[in-house]
């Protein structure tokens, strides 16, 4: 990979990583060095890649696999947090914020298929793939996840 076609994956695909990563770690500056260790990778990747998709798709899972890295890793399990404080992006309407905080509230199966089913546009099957897991499985994480999202964001009374 040339360094303009290095600088050009960085740049179309950074915040696509972080945005991964952020989902599994709730922590801004952890997606920040998962980001950073998958641009390395690529930067370092010899193996040559078929198409933009398949590109993305390495990315996706590197970026997947590192953020399970450093979520089993020795510090992270190990640390004392004086303030269990999350960085939150602002946003202009309060829909959102609830929306954000109620996908960020589940568990981490959820919440990454739910981002890339919905703002990564990956079908289920590309999902399955990358998690590692089966499609069924995915379809179950997403069903589940809409009933939570749904059951915490109705308000009291209101039917569905």
């Amino acid at each position: 990979m040339t360094d303009a076609e290095f600088r050009q994956c960085a740049e179309r695909y950074g915040d696509t990583i972080f945005r991964v990563a952020f989902h599994s770690l709730k922590n801004r500056a952890d997606a920040e060095d998962v980001m950073q260790t998958v641009l390395l990778r690529l930067y370092e990747c010899q193996k040559p890649f078929e198409n933009e998709d398949h590109v993305k798709h390495w990315l996706i899972r590197v970026a997947v696999n590192e953020s399970r890295k450093l979520l089993r890793s020795f510090w992270r399990r190990n640390r004392l947090s004086l303030d269990e404080q999350t960085d939150q992006p602002v946003f202009d309407q309060p829909e959102q914020s609830d929306l954000f905080e109620a996908v960020m509230a589940l568990p981490e199966k959820y919440r990454l298929a739910v981002y890339l089913y919905y703002y990564e546009d990956y079908p289920v099957r590309d999902i399955a793939e990358a998690l590692h897991t089966n499609q069924s499985t995915v379809q179950t994480w997403l069903m589940r996840a809409r009933q939570r999202l749904r059951d915490q964001l109705t308000p009291e009374g209101e039917l569905t």
